[in-house]
């Protein structure tokens, strides 16, 4: 048995080497970064949250800006999931009564009556992925309006309900990090790579731009950038112009990062060589030099998409990024900004848990994809 065993290593060994020897980086950097459990657990998350931002029509049973002042600070609703034993999901109606000690309208459920809760159900119409029309919705209830009768995390102030608020502000929070740190990518990679490619005079402006921009405070170059965006513009306007704003500020670290890797490789005989050979200074930066160095490339961005939803989270919890009617994480923690609230309705804090959620995820996958972008490490 022992000798067997022994015989089956043997073979197996050479074979998983020869393995390793032939494999592309991409194979040797999924195998390594499929080992790494908090990396592939932040990924499996970080997957979920987007397939929640393409599937926000279907997700949400209510539309996100109906609002009603008869079901203002309405508390979490919660859920019977069995019915005489059997899985038959339903909720309890709650009717409005006067509190008769504070004279605050308070909601209490009516047990004398079960509202099923159904799985693809009919609500308001959408397109989906902006293609299909449609109205199916995953969640909806029998019998009832589920924009009277269910409410998974509560209204607002506004009788809006949070469930639906908050699946659209996750397409809102989640693509303005993406489409930030691409802008800051191209722009830290091309303006770090000039600037320790080429050195000299270009060396100097670029770096003294760095240190411009990082030696002013934060949160003032914010509202004085914020304050400078017209009142009267939509929606969509303000959400490209802050996150251009966001772009303009989070580029340095990369550049920064990318200039020392500059300076250190344009010495290397690689380098010397496709001068030799006439290659252009374009093909030398994008095709030999910056994949020489792909892994803190790769860090960098993706330990960079969490700062910026921070940071539009931080500007529109402010009141210096998107406005309402715009809904995203940090113009729905608005509403927390005061202690009073939080002590009569602190249900009003629940967007701030995808917040943690999705910066802990982006950060355990962005160490795992560091680790693997060097599998010969």
């Amino acid at each position: 048995m022992a000798e067997a065993t022994l015989a089956r290593q043997a073979v197996t060994k050479p074979d998983a080497e020869e393995k390793i020897a032939v494999a592309t980086q991409w194979q040797l950097m999924w195998w390594r970064f499929r080992k790494h459990r908090l990396a592939m657990i932040g990924a499996v998350v970080l997957i979920v949250f987007y397939f929640v931002v393409a599937a926000v029509d279907f997700l949400a049973y209510v539309d996100p800006n109906e609002s009603e002042a008869q079901r203002s600070l309405v508390a979490p609703q919660p859920i019977h999931w069995f019915d005489e034993g059997q899985f038959a999901p339903y909720v309890y109606p709650l009717k409005g009564t006067r509190d008769p000690k504070t004279f605050k309208r308070v909601y209490v459920p009516d047990e004398t009556t079960k509202v099923p809760i159904q799985f693809f159900t009919p609500g308001f119409e959408y397109k989906f992925l902006g293609i299909f029309k449609t109205n199916l919705h995953l969640i909806g209830v029998a019998g009832a309006k589920p924009e009277e009768s269910l409410f998974l995390l509560g209204t607002d102030l506004q009788g809006r309900d949070l469930w639906s608020r908050l699946i659209y502000g996750s397409q809102t929070s989640l693509t303005i990090g993406l489409v930030s740190v691409a802008l800051s990518l191209l722009l830290g990679v091309m303006l770090g790579g000039i600037s320790g490619y080429y050195g000299g005079i270009l060396d100097t402006v670029v770096q003294r731009i760095i240190e411009i921009l990082r030696s002013i405070p934060t949160i003032p170059l914010w509202m004085g950038l914020t304050a400078a965006l017209p009142n009267d513009w939509s929606v969509t306007q303000v959400y490209f112009a802050i996150t251009i704003i966001i772009s303009l500020i989070g580029w340095t670290e990369l550049a920064r990062v990318v200039r020392g890797r500059f300076l250190s490789l344009r010495q290397e005989d690689f380098v010397m060589a496709a001068q030799l050979l006439g290659c252009s200074k374009a093909r030398i930066i994008f095709r030999h030099m910056v994949p020489s160095f792909i892994s803190h490339i790769i860090a960098a961005t993706t330990l960079a998409i969490p700062a910026m939803i921070i940071s539009e989270t931080s500007l529109s919890f402010l009141g210096l990024g998107l406005r309402p009617p715009a809904i995203s994480w940090g113009v729905l923690l608005q509403d927390a900004q005061n202690i009073q609230a939080l002590a009569i309705s602190p249900w009003l804090l629940i967007p701030s848990v995808p917040v943690i959620i999705a910066v802990l995820a982006f950060n355990f996958m962005g160490d795992g994809l560091r680790d693997a972008a060097d599998p010969y490490g």
